[in-house]
């Protein structure tokens, strides 16, 4: 059965790529639980990814665009770093760690894409037009 689109944000890739990792956490909470301060940045960073990729395509105003998906880059980055101290308080090993940043490696490109593209669109110039009545 196929996913039923409601939103435009839900077809852009790396939105659902930004799943994909909060997927790949699921299981492996109960190990992070053990640090309550590393699980709660970890939760938080990790659902400001595909919150801040949603808002930002929602966004008519370049400037705009490009500052959320900005936001949702350093997100993802700092989902990445939060593996690294889950990693040096043992609490990972590295496969668990090479995985996870393997797929935040695949967002932050895409996210870096998307923000140089929000500012890049091309738009017609306001003009006004005149109808000449003669």
């Amino acid at each position: 059965m196929e996913k039923k689109i409601y939103f435009n944000h839900e077809k852009l890739e790396v939105y659902q790529f930004s799943l994909q990792f909060i997927e790949w956490l699921n299981p492996l909470w109960k190990q992070i639980y053990k640090n309550r301060n590393i699980s709660d940045q970890l939760d938080r960073a990790s659902i400001s990814v595909p919150l801040n990729i949603a808002e930002g395509n929602g966004k008519t105003y370049p400037k705009e665009r490009k500052r959320f998906f900005e936001i949702a880059r350093s997100s993802a980055l700092e989902c990445a770093s939060c593996l690294d101290v889950i990693y040096v308080k043992n609490i990972f090993n590295k496969e668990n760690v090479i995985e996870g940043k393997e797929i935040l490696l695949s967002i932050v490109k895409m996210i870096t894409k998307l923000s140089q593209s929000a500012m890049n669109q091309v738009r017609e110039e306001e003009t006004v037009y005149v109808v000449n009545e003669s």
